[in-house]
């Protein structure tokens, strides 16, 4: 990777950091979803069991040895590896487009496009850094909310009912391929909505739709509908995959001076 590259990816990076608004927002909605809402989910099964029993359609959906175990324990390890990776992918599309629209978008706002295109780096380059450092730390603030949630619901599952959470294979899977597919599709989207937003409110405001999917599926697990299980959730990876380096292959394509500057 060129020194060029490198330095617009850190250059993005202490622009997120040093917004105070932008930063809060990717600390406290990751907090709220892997900790607070857990939490709650948590307690509410070992404290209201009649709150518990909304989730006994689901229950039904889940493979045999979740039937045989303690209520309350099948409860929590249906929430822990069924629901929450649901909610979580949340995380790295919000981040993603955070970043991504204060990458794009932000330059323009600021009056800063002219001099970056003065920089001694292809357009493709420099579209590349940016997509890079929206990557970036849209995985690293999903890989640290995931490890927040486990040691705080590990350390609340040991306290309250002495059992440890097992992560099964859909985390795997959402960290390793859904995530990343996601991430990068909420990239290329915001890029191509950047084109016609005048400010960093305006381009998130236009990607707020992409949390919509995310939604009806938490709807229709928490009603007992469906279950996304691993083979679901690998074939969604790969779908997404695919999806996300076809819209990364016409972005970059389409992307050109005179877009960029509109």
């Amino acid at each position: 990777m060129k020194t060029g590259m490198k330095a617009i990816i850190k250059k993005d990076m202490h622009t997120i950091t040093k917004n105070k608004r932008m930063f809060s927002t990717l600390f406290i909605v990751p907090l709220v979803l892997t900790v607070f809402l857990p939490t709650v989910m948590l307690l509410a099964v070992f404290f209201a069991p009649s709150e518990a029993s909304d989730f006994e359609k689901l229950l039904q959906l889940l493979p045999f040895q979740y039937q045989g175990e303690n209520f309350s324990l099948a409860v929590i390890d249906a929430i822990f590896n069924y629901i929450l990776p649901i909610f979580f992918l949340i995380i790295p599309i919000m981040v993603a487009s955070i970043m991504a629209a204060t990458s794009f978008t932000g330059e323009k706002e600021k009056h800063t496009l002219e001099t970056l295109l003065y920089c001694p780096l292809s357009l493709k380059e420099i579209f590349r850094a940016k997509v890079l450092a929206s990557f970036i730390l849209s995985m690293l603030v999903s890989l640290i909310s995931f490890a927040i949630m486990l040691i705080v619901l590990e350390t609340e599952m040991f306290f309250i009912a002495d059992h440890l959470l097992i992560p099964d294979f859909n985390w795997l899977i959402i960290l390793l391929l859904v995530s990343p597919a996601i991430s990068m599709i909420a990239i290329t989207l915001i890029v191509r909505v950047s084109v016609k937003s005048q400010s960093v409110e305006d381009a998130q405001q236009r990607a707020a739709f992409l949390v919509l999917p995310i939604v009806l599926l938490i709807v229709g697990q928490l009603a007992g509908v469906l279950l996304i299980d691993l083979w679901i959730l690998l074939i969604l990876g790969c779908v997404f995959a695919v999806i996300a380096l076809i819209l990364l292959k016409k972005a970059m394509g389409k992307f050109s001076y005179e877009r960029f500057l509109q």
